[in-house]
């Protein structure tokens, strides 16, 4: 009897160890027992108060403003040329001279006829002058009745002969004065000068050419100081773009380098094939370091505000670009809230929002592709302030 009492005393006391052992693994209502999501390990950065421009991005190509096609007005061959290509020339400055002998030949005949000219306007002069004073010798004996009625009309008639013959004699004068003129304007055209201050960015002609005849090009002179732009603007935003406004490029030529210029004209007519408006900007360019027909690319600054809401463009998980709107999470206390925003302009990978966040709060930027609104998340990285 008394070993059968200790077996079941025995019993009892494994029974309650072994239910001992069991209550450990089943937890406490109402506590966390970790069978939850776990976190999400995420990228953040905060939002940030920055300047945003606005603008319209464009392509164009760059060509001197001022830039000729040189070709010589006078006829003949070429006996010097006194610059060479690459050569900086001022205004004004000798190119190139053509043989002038038979110019020189022309002026000398000009000026043979108008002194025959003038020799003979003065002969006309002095008849004139005679005819006049027979006229009144003729008026004076006629009132004493010594001259017929005849006599003096026939007085009268040569002093009018003789003032006509003299007012031919000086337009004589000044057409031989005008050949004279022609025949020295035409010579000073046999030595081409420089129209400008530029380059001479071709030469093609040499001594011995015929030039004036073919209207052959001669030189290319370009002014590299002053550079424009020309670009094609859609029409939906040409109500934007206005001379004055700043223009920021690059080009593949020189990487990295940013370049500016300004709006310069604005075409008012729509090109009909791509209803796009033409787009002129003026480029400074001393030391000249751009060149004429290079490729650029660049944005035309239309507006400008400073201090608004920035976030990067990865944090927008959605973003409706037309209706201006997206979606972000935001992190407070390692926990993920899908946010709606307005998003605006968007320059360099930053996105500006006007409305929906604040300067200072986290958003998810790397680790949101299964993020659901509410998950806990364990933040690797923040930046920003």
């Amino acid at each position: 009897m008394r070993k059968g009492l200790l077996r079941g005393t025995a019993l009892l006391i494994l029974l309650a160890g072994a239910a001992a052992c069991s209550g450990k693994g089943q937890g406490v209502p109402g506590k966390d027992t970790g069978g939850g999501k776990p976190p999400v390990a995420v990228d953040a950065e905060r939002a940030s108060l920055g300047d945003v421009t606005e603008g319209i991005d464009v392509v164009g190509t760059l060509s001197p403003k001022y830039q000729a096609e040189i070709k010589s007005e006078y006829g003949g061959l070429v006996t010097d040329i006194y610059v060479s290509e690459w050569a900086r020339v001022r205004k004004g400055d000798p190119l190139l001279k053509v043989d002038t002998r038979e110019g020189e030949v022309t002026l000398r005949k000009a000026k043979a006829a108008l002194e025959m000219a003038k020799a003979a306007f003065l002969e006309a002069e002095a008849a004139r002058n005679r005819a006049d004073r027979e006229e009144e010798r003729s008026m004076r004996l006629a009132e004493s009745g010594l001259v017929t009625r005849q006599g003096l009309e026939d007085a009268r008639t040569q002093r009018e002969a003789s003032r006509a013959r003299s007012d031919a004699a000086k337009a004589q004068v000044a057409a031989a004065q005008d050949d004279v003129s022609h025949a020295e304007t035409r010579l000073t055209k046999a030595v081409i000068h420089a129209p400008f201050d530029g380059t001479v960015a071709e030469r093609l002609v040499n001594v011995g050419d015929l030039v004036g005849e073919l209207q052959k090009v001669i030189f290319r002179l370009v002014d590299n100081r002053l550079l424009q732009v020309t670009m094609n603007v859609p029409s939906a935003e040409m109500a934007a773009v206005r001379a004055g406004q700043p223009l920021v490029f690059s080009t593949d030529a020189f990487p990295g380098r940013r370049f500016s210029g300004r709006i310069t004209y604005v075409n008012p007519s729509v090109r009909p094939e791509d209803r796009s408006v033409r787009v002129l900007a003026e480029v400074p360019n001393i030391p000249e370091v751009l060149k004429g027909g290079l490729f650029v690319e660049g944005r035309i600054v239309t507006g400008a505000r400073k201090g608004v809401v920035q976030v990067p463009r990865d944090a927008l998980q959605s973003w409706d670009v037309a209706g201006r709107r997206g979606e972000v999470f935001v992190v407070a206390d390692n926990v993920a809230r899908r946010r709606d925003v307005t998003t605006g302009a968007v320059l360099a990978g930053v996105v500006e929002i006007p409305s929906g966040l604040r300067p200072g709060e986290a958003v998810v930027t790397r680790g949101a592709f299964n993020l659901k609104d509410g998950d806990p998340v364990r933040v690797a990285t923040v930046e920003g302030k």
